[in-house]
């Protein structure tokens, strides 16, 4: 494992789970932010230094009113002792950010001003240029999206985790033609896992020894969970260079991840009979019978902003 500057980074002394799908502990990824506008969470988000967070470019493509961002948050509606909150200073997206393909779907938000780290708030390593991610490596994806199977939404009050496989991007690119060498992806063949509305931005990580690393940022995807069907997510190791040129001083931990054993996915050929391709989800979901996460796929703010405002109503003239 090769590790370049803070060397503070990737470390979740409160972390002791090994499988997903399920409650977060508190503390568990001291890293993970919540991007609240007027109190309500639309995306998720990483904390990399102590001054700046990553997301992804589509949860801002336009900057919703009385953004910030929450950190040490384990709940959506409980007091949270260990939260902190902050405004943001700067929104940097990548100049190359395609909305339609969603390609480099990656922004740096400046915070207001510095978080100190403790044991609920401290920054994820970030995957270093060279990284690989070899098929059936298993990562994992937290964030607060939503967990109803049915077609409807609901938000979980607790921070949600999951565990997922990779999945080889020749593979991948079975079902999403315009993937490109900048997304990462991760999902089950049996369907049932994946993240879904709400949790765009998050992080996808993945364990070194004892260093957390982050691989991935939660783009798109074709519905949730669904059998054979991978989300996908911004590669964040094709990124080192322009994410040090933007945070400056205040530089990241870069860790180079390298996986074992042999890539299955070089020598992958797509059946004969393709699935239909896609390139943005619809927002469809649906509940495997077991207790896992669905996250979220949602490629505009104003749309999931309507959802979850309306969700509140509704929940409010109950």
């Amino acid at each position: 494992m090769t590790r370049i500057c803070q060397e503070e980074c990737g470390l979740a002394t409160l972390n002791t789970k090994i499988v997903g799908g399920e409650n977060s502990s508190p503390g568990s990824w001291p890293w993970q932010a919540s991007l609240n506008t007027n109190g309500y969470v639309f995306c998720g988000g990483s904390l990399i230094t102590n001054q700046w967070v990553l997301t992804a470019a589509h949860c801002l493509t336009q900057i919703p009113p009385n953004l910030e961002v929450l950190l040490g948050r384990y709940t959506q509606s409980s007091p949270n002792p260990t939260e902190v909150s902050r405004r943001i200073d700067e929104v940097i997206c990548h100049p190359l950010y395609d909305s339609w393909t969603n390609d480099n779907d990656l922004c740096l938000l400046k915070l207001s001003a510095p978080v100190n780290f403790t044991q609920n708030i401290s920054p994820i390593c970030l995957a270093s240029e060279g990284s690989t991610f070899y098929t059936e490596t298993n990562i994992w994806v937290t964030g607060w999206g939503n967990v109803l199977g049915d077609g409807s939404v609901s938000l979980p009050d607790i921070l949600q985790e999951v565990k997922l496989p990779i999945v080889g991007n020749n593979e991948c690119k079975c079902t999403y033609r315009r993937l490109t060498d900048n997304m990462l992806c991760a999902g089950t063949s049996a369907g049932g896992k994946d993240s879904c509305q709400g949790d765009s931005g998050g992080p996808l990580v993945i364990k070194e020894g004892n260093t957390w690393v982050q691989g991935g940022v939660v783009s798109f995807g074709r519905g949730c969970g669904l059998p054979g069907v991978p989300g996908v997510y911004a590669r964040v190791s094709n990124y080192q260079g322009w994410i040090s040129n933007i945070t400056g001083n205040s530089r990241p931990g870069f860790v180079t991840y390298t996986s074992t054993g042999i890539d299955s996915d070089v020598n992958f050929a797509c059946p004969t009979t393709q699935p239909p391709i896609y390139t943005t989800g619809d927002g469809s979901i649906f509940d495997s019978g077991e207790t896992v996460m669905h996250f979220s796929h949602f490629t505009h703010f104003t749309s999931l902003c309507a959802l979850v405002l309306s969700l509140y109503v509704l929940v409010g003239d109950a």
